[in-house]
C-alpha cells in the first residue's frame, strides 16, 4: 500500500491535499503533520513513499524536516509544495534532491505530484 505524509502547518492545506489524493487513489494510507517535528514523530510509525512538505512552519522548517526525513527514509518521494516560490527555494530544493510544486493546493496539483511520484 502506498502511504502518504502530509505536511503543512495549514489544517485546510492537509485537508485539501488529502481529499484530492483520496479522489484518485482511495485505497492510499495518508498520514498528517502540522510541523517539522511532527513529521519526523510520524516516522517511528510511518515509512512514508511520498511526502507533500510546506517549508514555512513554525518550529522546524520544511528543509530540516526534509533532510530528517531523506535520513530516515531515503527511498520516500518528497516534494516542497509551498507557496515560498523564490529561486533560493527551488534551488535548495534541487540541491537537498527533493521536488518542488507551488501552492496554491489544487486537485490539478496534487494529480503533477503524484504523476512524478509515480513516474
Amino acid at each position: 500500500m502506498t502511504t502518504v505524509l502530509v505536511v503543512d502547518d495549514s489544517r485546510v492545506s492537509r485537508m485539501l491535499s488529502k481529499q484530492f489524493i483520496l479522489n484518485k487513489h482511495p485505497e492510499w494510507a495518508i498520514a498528517e503533520a502540522a510541523s517539522g517535528e511532527e513529521a519526523v514523530e510520524k516516522l517511528a510509525t510511518v515509512t512514508p513513499d511520498l511526502v507533500l512538505l510546506d517549508v514555512n512552519m513554525p518550529g522546524m522548517g520544511g528543509f530540516a524536516a526534509a533532510e530528517k526525513i531523506r535520513a530516515t527514509c531515503p527511498k520516500a518521494h518528497v516534494t516542497l509544495l509551498t507557496a515560498n516560490v523564490q529561486d533560493a527555494t527551488r534551488e535548495r530544493a534541487i540541491t537537498l534532491g527533493i521536488h518542488f510544486a507551488e501552492k496554491p493546493v489544487t486537485e490539478a496539483r496534487i494529480d503533477q505530484i503524484i504523476a512524478t511520484f509515480k513516474g
